[in-house]
């Protein structure tokens, strides 16, 4: 099989960058076919097994693979050799080379999943894993996709098992992001993570390669060398710092960029955040007119999108999308990402957007404000949007979901992006928001000054415009700031 690689080989990215695909019978290129390998650990709930599971299905076909298999488990503790145990396994690489159909909701107790194996060193791991190997002509899967975080030495073990590659759930939303980043700032905290994601995975490369062939040697072939993970690990760490600078540059400007919009009178900002595929996208183009990406599929958004709330108000609103939250997210990615997530920390009222459709929209909650509460929004006022309200069911169905989740959540909306009566509704809620604070006042433009009309109109909302002889009065709403100082350059104020 050959050494590891930490990220997905370019033979399983289905993505128009991918140097192959693999082949079938006939020679044609077809999607690569995934099994997903999932432990229940015991105090996890079948509901959020399930959910998690799911997910890492939606994530997959995010991905490009065809699903054809599902192997579940029941135990008290991932088996430190390989994740599942040997039982488990052992269907895996039946199922692999074509001996047996997966069983969707097979189940193993925790006292079958533990061996004592005798050690082996890397070289003859890797020695017998090339003997053994399922052909990948006639196999059944190319590869397993696992429910979780594993060590390198789990998923390599698990690798020689099963008989084919293996990415964990970590990897997998890391290939997602490398996909759809398209910003250079994406790119570059995107690329952060899968290097941190990469360096262990060099010290087991080095451990499979045992102690021959890893010295690099000094000078004429003598000396005690470098190791080659070594050396690459040194590559990483100075990849890792140039990335940072650049990062840390391009924070410089978004800052500025930032203080020049709060230097701008009557301006605030919403910030959408949430669950990954929540709507989030399809909320913002409705809000604001934008022609921003829409896709039904895991991290479609990567970047930061700012628009204008439309129809404009007073004060005028800018509404920013940011990129979707997921269990389990990468410690390294929300680290990298918390440049961009600080439009949620800077916003002065966030639209938590969430499925209402998902059976398991609860744990959704709870990671999101898990995630708020790392980058230090917790304390930002935000409203609970249930978006997908018209996935549910029939209307009956929609009627109580909808009466249920404002039990459970008072003063949330339950809508549906798609309803331009509903978008109006939030439209108003968050204008309301922000002209809580908003004062009145009526201000007098001589007939000589009327081309600063213009001015008055565009700083305040003018509730009502009458006339006589000397000029026009104007009756106001705006921040107490804007209005007095229209009242300070116009001098005749009532």
């Amino acid at each position: 099989m050959g050494v590891r690689r930490p990220i997905a080989p370019e033979k399983y990215r289905p993505s128009p960058e991918g140097s192959s695909r693999p082949t079938g019978a006939d020679g044609s290129e077809r999607a690569p076919r995934a099994v997903v390998a999932a432990v229940q650990l015991t105090g996890v709930s079948d509901l959020e097994f399930n959910s998690s599971v799911t997910e890492l299905r939606e994530l997959a076909k995010t991905l490009g693979f065809e699903l054809v298999g599902l192997f579940t488990q029941k135990r008290d503790h991932f088996d430190a050799t390989a994740y599942m145990g040997i039982g488990k396994r052992q269907e895996m690489r039946r199922f692999v080379e074509g001996g047996m159909a997966p069983e969707e909701s097979a189940d193993e107790s925790s006292s079958t999943g533990v061996i004592v194996r005798a050690a082996k060193s890397g070289a003859a791991r890797a020695k017998e894993a090339a003997k053994s190997e399922a052909d990948p002509e006639t196999r059944h899967a190319d590869i397993v996709l696992v429910d979780h975080e594993i060590s390198p030495s789990q998923a390599r073990n698990l690798e020689i098992e099963v008989g084919c590659e293996v990415m964990d759930r970590t990897m997998v939303i890391l290939e997602i992001f490398h996909r759809h980043a398209r910003s250079r700032a994406a790119r570059a905290q995107v690329e952060i993570a899968r290097l941190g994601y990469m360096g262990p995975r060099l010290r087991e490369q080095a451990k499979l390669a045992g102690p021959k062939g890893r010295q690099r040697s000094g000078t004429g072939g003598r000396g005690a060398g470098e190791a080659h993970s070594a050396l690459d690990r040194q590559k990483i760490r100075d990849r890792i710092a140039e990335l940072q600078k650049e990062i840390d540059a391009m924070d410089a400007e978004r800052t500025i960029q930032r203080a020049r919009r709060k230097e701008r009178q009557g301006l605030e900002r919403v910030a959408l955040v949430g669950y990954t595929n929540a709507g989030k996208s399809t909320l913002m183009r409705a809000l604001t007119g934008s022609d921003v990406l829409v896709a039904n599929k895991l991290f479609a958004t990567l970047d930061t999108t700012v628009r204008a709330l439309y129809p404009e108000s007073v004060p005028r609103v800018l509404v920013s999308d940011t990129v979707g939250f997921i269990k389990n997210l990468p410690h390294d990615l929300v680290a990298s990402f918390k440049s961009t997530l600080e439009e949620a920390v800077e916003a002065s009222l966030l639209l938590h957007v969430i499925d209402a459709s998902d059976p398991g929209f609860e744990r959704q909650i709870a990671v999101t404000d898990e995630v708020l509460n790392e980058i230090g929004a917790q304390a930002v006022p935000r409203i609970r949007v249930f978006n997908k309200i018209d996935c549910v069911g029939d209307d009956a169905e929609q009627a109580t979901r909808k009466t249920a989740l404002q039990v459970a959540y008072p003063e949330c909306m339950v809508m549906s992006a798609k309803r331009e009566q509903d978008i109006a509704k939030l439209h108003a809620v968050i204008v309301a928001f922000f002209q809580k604070g908003l004062v009145e006042a009526e201000i007098f433009l001589p007939w000589s000054a009327q081309q600063l009309r213009g001015e008055i109109y565009a700083n305040c909302k003018v509730l009502e415009e009458r006339a006589d002889d000397e000029g026009a009065f104007f009756r106001i709403r705006g921040e107490a700031d804007t209005v007095n100082g229209l009242r300070e350059r116009f001098g005749r104020a009532y």
